[in-house]
């Protein structure tokens, strides 16, 4: 899911891939439903390849979404409210309590923050595939025995 969903730099909200030509992709707009084209040219990332610190190395976004997502009870976050409190630290710490605090900064956690508002509010609640949760599974029993 979050493979088909990509972020635009200096074009503010997500994007999901609507269709692909050669050399262009066609993207709408997730909120408004604005289409419109994005060149070779444009710099695109896809959700599915961001990864965020832990302690532990690097945690694929959709299972921080998640654990966001369960953290929050599936409301969208007040970010202006963190902001101002200086608590966006602290707030991420309760869903994500291995985070890096020294690799990840302010900036990053409000980005993820705003990126899971537009993805709630387009009616986004799964982040995870079940084939990603399948192999995590696989890898942890294969550590175990």
């Amino acid at each position: 899911m979050l493979r088909e969903i990509i972020s635009i730099t200096g074009k503010p909200g997500l994007y999901k891939i609507v269709s692909r030509g050669k050399g262009t992709l066609i993207v709408e707009q997730l909120g408004s439903g604005n289409r419109l084209p994005v060149h070779a040219r444009d710099r695109v990332v896809s959700l599915g390849d961001i990864s965020m610190y832990t302690e532990n190395g690097d945690t694929p976004l959709g299972e921080i979404l998640d654990k966001v997502y369960a953290s929050n009870e599936g409301k969208e976050i007040d970010i202006k409210s963190l902001v101002d409190a200086k608590g966006l630290k602290d707030s991420f710490g309760r869903a994500v309590e291995d985070f890096d605090r020294d690799r990840v900064h302010d900036s990053d956690i409000k980005k993820l923050y705003s990126w899971y508002n537009i993805l709630l509010a387009a009616d986004y609640t799964k982040f995870v595939e079940e084939k990603e949760e399948e192999k995590k599974e696989e890898t942890e029993e294969k550590k175990e025995d």
